[in-house]
């Protein structure tokens, strides 16, 4: 075999070349401490550090949807707090203004502070949240998804949606409630019924606290009663019950419900009861109709209506009583929401947990496949930069070996 001088210089050539490679590739590896850069530094590692980087940046997307969801949660809880104490105003100005011995000026002025809670009442339910976002409009993108008319009128222009978060693989957060559910769509009356007193009524009698004692009862009835109940008084206080239909209401051993009422006392049958006080009229007359909703904004402005309308101590009486009954059916509602809040939070809250766990656990696994160990780095870096410089050392002589040297 013959060795050219150019073949040799090639050769040296060639080594020290792979030599350096090699060297800067573990002066890499002890400067960052990572072992595979490319693809070709291990082939199967470099794959296991795609999965567990797709995993980790999962798991990182969703730590900060769950801080996200926290922000807007916490808003929406704050929020329902502050309605709810606007609310608890309402409810306390409706109790004075029953006292009958108020002025007209006086009821002018409560109706006045209620005008100015009904608006902050719109406000609130406006509410967006730290993006801009309107906590109480459901999916929709609007801004204000309350609207007051011209006539006063408040409105709903979201949808009946809910937003949700995506905080983990297959699990999603509710992270806001729809306003239809909250300040609009409100049962009537106790929640299963509502009464209210004839218009026609010329007694003292007022409806109080009423309420469904015996739940089979009156789901065994409600739908036969035709929509509802009118009980009509007579002389001394006697009274009898009838359907929607005008046929008398019958007990369970098929006679005409009724009896006497005294001042104070309650009338039961079918499952509900319900209070009074003052004392009837013949002729007077309570209606009992099933289901209903009312918005909680019109709520406060019947409310304002009778104070400013000058009705009677004992119409006044009726009406607003039916109105707290609306109030305490939309603080319900509210009640009830905030403690769904309280369990998302805490949904939130074990789930942040387990993915700061998860994190470590995968961030170690990740260093493990592609970190480098730096006792092998820095010996193998030792050993290289000795190799390296003996090539050049050899590569120094090889190149003075030629013919004119060997004339000379």
């Amino acid at each position: 075999m013959r060795l050219s001088t150019s073949w040799m210089y090639q050769q040296s050539l060639t080594t020290m070349l792979n030599q350096q490679s090699a060297l800067a590739a573990t002066q890499n590896q002890v400067t960052t401490g990572v072992r595979i850069n490319v693809a070709s530094d291990d082939p199967a590692g470099a794959g296991q550090v795609v999965s567990l980087s797709h995993v980790i940046a999962a798991n990182t997307q969703y730590s900060n949807n769950i801080d996200s969801a926290n922000t807007r949660l916490n808003t929406e809880a704050s929020t329902l707090t502050s309605v709810n104490s606007v609310l608890d105003s309402a409810r306390t100005l409706a109790l004075q203004a029953i006292n009958g011995t108020l002025s007209d000026s006086d009821r002018k002025s409560i109706a006045s502070q209620l005008g100015q809670i009904r608006d902050q009442l719109v406000q609130l339910a406006n509410t967006t949240d730290s993006n801009g976002n309107a906590l109480f409009a459901g999916t929709s993108t609007t801004r204000a998804p309350f609207q007051v008319g011209t006539n006063g009128v408040v409105s709903y222009v979201g949808n009946d949606d809910s937003q949700h978060a995506s905080v983990g693989s297959g699990l999603q957060v509710v992270t806001g409630d729809a306003g239809s559910g909250l300040f609009m769509n409100v049962p009537a009356g106790n929640g299963s019924f509502a009464t209210g007193v004839g218009s026609a009524n010329t007694g003292t009698l007022v409806v109080g606290a009423n309420s469904v004692t015996d739940l089979a009862a009156w789901n065994s009835t409600k739908a036969a009663s035709g929509g509802g109940y009118t009980i009509t008084f007579g002389t001394g206080g006697s009274w009898t019950a009838a359907d929607a239909n005008g046929n008398p209401v019958l007990d369970s051993s098929g006679n005409p419900v009724g009896g006497t009422y005294q001042d104070g006392g309650s009338i039961s049958f079918n499952g509900m009861s319900i209070a009074m006080s003052g004392t009837p009229a013949a002729g007077d007359t309570v209606s009992v109709t099933n289901g209903g909703q009312q918005d909680i904004f019109t709520t406060l402005s019947n409310m304002i209506s009778s104070l400013q309308s000058g009705t009677t101590d004992t119409q006044l009486a009726n009406q607003m009583s039916r109105q707290i009954e609306s109030i305490d059916q939309t603080q319900s509602t509210i009640s009830a929401t905030q403690v769904a809040i309280g369990g998302r939070l805490n949904t939130l809250t074990q789930q942040q947990g387990a993915y700061q766990d998860l994190n470590v656990t995968y961030q170690s696994a990740l260093t493990d496949v592609a970190g480098a160990d730096p006792y092998t780095a820095i010996s193998n870096l030792s050993l290289q930069s000795a190799a390296l410089q003996a090539s050049q050392q050899v590569f120094a002589q090889v190149k003075q070996m030629s013919l004119f040297n060997y004339l000379k």
